[in-house]
């Protein structure tokens, strides 16, 4: 998945900036509560696939264990491709998401993908190996590196591997 598509036109979103990306939109404190439910339920019902302002993108949904609480946490995610290497990533604001400290605490995760449910370990990269794998994920993903030129922190990444 290169870019998100709007609902609006269909067109692919090219630029972070554009204006009908759902990220840069304004919503209500109401609809952002309920927002990933939506997404959520549609996925299911529709064998991973959803419409609206993910249309034509391929989502995944990632559940992963509370660092804190232990509890599953339940988020839908863009599935990106390294050849065959399942990984994903966010955009991220003043902090990095809670499924990624969450991945970072417990690996076993459970990811459902199409009409698949499968256990996976979460496998957070760091050091040369987040340096080598974000050389190419920025360079093949224009919208991740465009927004990653505006943020001070490394965007997340994290290899999902199917367990054995």
């Amino acid at each position: 998945m290169d870019a998100e598509t709007t609902a609006q036109d269909s067109a692919p979103t090219v630029s972070y900036d554009d204006p009908e990306a759902p990220w840069n939109r304004e919503y209500s404190p109401e609809e952002m509560a309920g927002w990933n439910d939506g997404v959520i339920t549609e996925f299911r019902e529709n064998g991973g696939t959803v419409g609206g302002d993910y249309a034509g993108a391929t989502l995944l949904l990632l559940t992963t264990t509370g660092a804190k609480s232990g509890r599953p946490h339940l988020v839908p995610l863009g599935a990106l491709y390294r050849d065959d290497t399942l990984y994903v990533s966010s955009f991220i604001e003043d902090r990095y998401p809670a499924w990624f400290h969450n991945a970072k605490a417990n690996p076993g995760v459970t990811v459902e993908l199409g009409g698949e449910t499968y256990a996976a370990t979460a496998d957070v990269l760091e050091g040369d190996r987040y340096d080598e794998f974000a050389a190419w994920a920025l360079a093949d993903n224009p919208l991740l590196a465009e927004y990653q030129a505006k943020v001070d922190k490394p965007l997340p990444l994290v290899v999902l591997r199917r367990a054995a």
